[in-house]
């Protein structure tokens, strides 16, 4: 039996479960991110909307005023430094306060109140020095300037009269001065909303929470994605990963494609691995099945039966899905003679099987649908019937219904050497997989390997899946072909 798709061999040391960790956490990126760009989109979105739409642009004007010390009357320079720097703290404190917002108010005759003027207004203390930096911000750069040279103005004589109360002075106190060194300034440029950092971030945060999303999502996801997620529940083997083919309702049979379609070596590699499963007892009858319905057993079996016609040996397949019966049509041939037509002796067994020419590959349709299709499969006259049949073809695979719906599968399974179970990328639970192995189990029959249909390229790689891909014929005639490697090669063509 070939070693299972993605086991590793002995305990791996704490590095490689790291790397591992670290491998599983970017393929989850690359599997959901869609989710992280939506994310990013949508915070960067919303920053432009609030950059752009809502938020008003603020402009801002900036002056400078001075206090000084007059150190006549005293000796330690210093000291007076210290006095003027701690004066600069507490008259930067009063640029904002509601008495000098008055003054601008109705110096410039302004439609606002003085609490709506003070927020407006800041003022700090340039370090170790007495320099008071006020600064204006207003929905317009000319009004800013304009309430910042007369605040600039109404501040210096505000100190000025702190500092001088009835015009008394004394000798014994240092007199501060405070003087306009800059101007209020003029500034076109709006210095808020500040649009690119506001981006930045949201974009930041967009993506912290696409990751977020994109775990917890993987972390709630129960379907089956990897050969990790197989191996959960059974010890056979990955046989081989179909891709996903858009071109698959135009041309669902492998003598439609080219020798080098992707699905074509899908098949060859399912027909090579098994070879393996069983070197003492080679598989003579093979039932291929799935969970649920809509997984593309039907597609599986018909293919793989038609690869092993290709390769000369005696094939057959039989539709043994009473109940929703497609071979016969998917290879164009005429479902209303098969399987229930011979079962009844309305028609011979050698009659009721048709030939698809492409192929070569010998086919039992169905035939028209019974009533009661477990009834008929448990019976002695179809189990003599598969043993002839099986006695006369070098292989004979069986297209069987679901696991999980009826009964059918289960007994088809007790009939024939094996089962291969067909389970649909990213939407085949693994509950739904558990459930189906547990009723092959409890029947006897035997789980040769699993093939994982609809497989996005993106993840083939988890299930060590190689193959050429031929693309379309160019007008000349020529035809290019194009590799792309995920892991181990097929081995057979």
């Amino acid at each position: 039996m070939p070693p299972r798709s993605g086991s590793i061999p002995g305990p791996p040391c704490q590095d490689e479960v790291d790397t591992l960790d670290f491998k599983q956490f970017l393929g989850v990126l690359r599997r959901r991110w869609l989710s992280v760009v939506a994310l990013m989109a949508v915070g960067v979105g919303i920053a432009s909307l609030l950059s752009f739409v809502v938020l008003t642009p603020k402009y801002e004007s900036r002056s400078t005023v001075f206090l000084s010390v007059d150190v006549r009357d005293t000796t330690d320079a210093i000291t007076a430094l210290y006095f003027a720097q701690t004066r600069a703290t507490a008259y930067a404190d009063l640029a904002s306060s509601d008495e000098l917002s008055k003054r601008v108010i109705d110096a410039l005759d302004l439609d606002m109140t003085s609490a709506q003027l003070s927020a407006e207004i800041s003022a700090e203390v340039v370090e170790q020095t007495s320099l008071i930096r006020l600064t204006v911000v207003d929905k317009s750069a000319r009004r800013a300037q304009t309430i910042n040279n007369v605040l600039t103005d109404q501040f210096t004589s505000y100190i000025a009269e702190l500092e001088t109360p009835g015009g008394a002075t004394s000798g014994e106190t240092p007199q501060i001065t405070a003087q306009i060194t800059d101007k209020a300034s003029y500034s076109p440029k709006a210095v808020s909303p500040r649009t690119t950092l506001y981006m930045v971030v949201a974009g930041l945060i967009g993506l912290l929470l696409g990751i977020a999303l994109a775990l917890v999502r993987e972390l709630l996801d129960r379907t089956i994605r990897t050969a990790e997620h197989v191996s959960e529940f059974t010890e056979a083997p990955v046989l081989a990963s179909v891709g996903f083919d858009t071109d698959m309702r135009n041309a669902p049979l492998l003598t439609d494609l080219g020798g080098f379609a992707a699905r074509t070596e899908a098949f060859r590699l399912l027909r090579t691995n098994l070879q393996f499963i069983d070197l003492d007892n080679q598989p003579r009858c093979l039932v291929i099945t799935s969970a649920v319905p809509g997984e593309g057993k039907t597609m599986t079996a018909t293919n793989l039966a038609v690869a092993l016609a290709q390769t000369g040996r005696n094939t057959l397949i039989i539709d043994a899905d009473l109940r929703r019966p497609r071979v016969a049509s998917t290879l164009g041939l005429d479902p209303a003679v098969g399987l229930t037509t011979a079962l009844i002796g309305r028609t011979e067994i050698h009659d009721a099987i048709q030939v698809h020419e492409p192929s070569g590959l010998h086919v039992l349709a169905s035939g028209a649908k019974p009533p009661n299709p477990t009834e008929i499969l448990q019976s002695r006259i179809t189990q003599d019937l598969i043993e002839r049949l099986r006695a006369s073809y070098d292989i004979v695979i069986i297209d069987a219904p679901p696991l999980l719906p009826v009964a059918d599968t289960s007994v088809l399974a007790t009939l024939c050497d094996g089962v291969i179970l067909v389970v649909r990328h990213a939407a085949t639970t693994r509950d739904q997989v558990s459930e189906a192995v547990n009723r092959l189990t409890q029947v006897g029959g035997r789980l040769y390997g699993v093939v994982v249909n609809m497989v996005a390229k993106r993840a083939i790689g988890s299930y060590y899946y190689y193959y050429y891909e031929e693309t379309a014929p160019e007008r000349g005639g020529k035809s290019s072909r194009s590799s792309s490697s995920s892991g181990k090669r097929a081995a057979s063509r």
